[in-house]
C-alpha cells in the first residue's frame, strides 16, 4: 500500500460502465513511499482533497472496493486520521 495526499480530482464523462458513478482522486504519495509519480486512484470512501489516504494497487485495489472486473489499478482503502511524518 501507499499513503499519499489527496491533490485533486479527475471527471470523465466518457469511461467503461462498471466505473460509471465513481469519483477519481489525484494521489501525490509521500515521498518516503518512493513512487516517483503521481497516480489516480478510485475513491469508494469519500475522500477529500487535502487528505492523507491509504492506496492499494493492483488486484488489491479491484478486491478492496469490491469492484473484481473493473479496470481498476489504485484505489483508496482508507482516510489516515494521523500518522507520523505525513507532512
Amino acid at each position: 500500500m501507499i499513503i499519499g495526499k489527496v491533490v485533486g480530482s479527475v471527471v470523465s464523462t466518457r469511461k467503461c460502465d462498471n466505473l460509471v458513478g465513481n469519483k477519481f482522486m489525484v494521489i501525490e504519495p509521500l515521498p518516503s513511499m518512493r513512487v516517483s509519480s503521481r497516480i489516480v486512484a478510485i475513491d469508494k470512501i469519500g475522500a477529500g482533497i487535502g487528505e492523507f489516504v491509504l492506496v492499494a494497487q493492483g488486484s488489491a485495489a479491484r478486491v478492496g472496493c469490491d469492484m473484481e472486473h473493473a479496470p481498476v489499478d489504485a484505489a483508496i482503502v482508507g482516510i489516515l486520521d494521523e500518522g507520523q511524518n505525513l507532512k
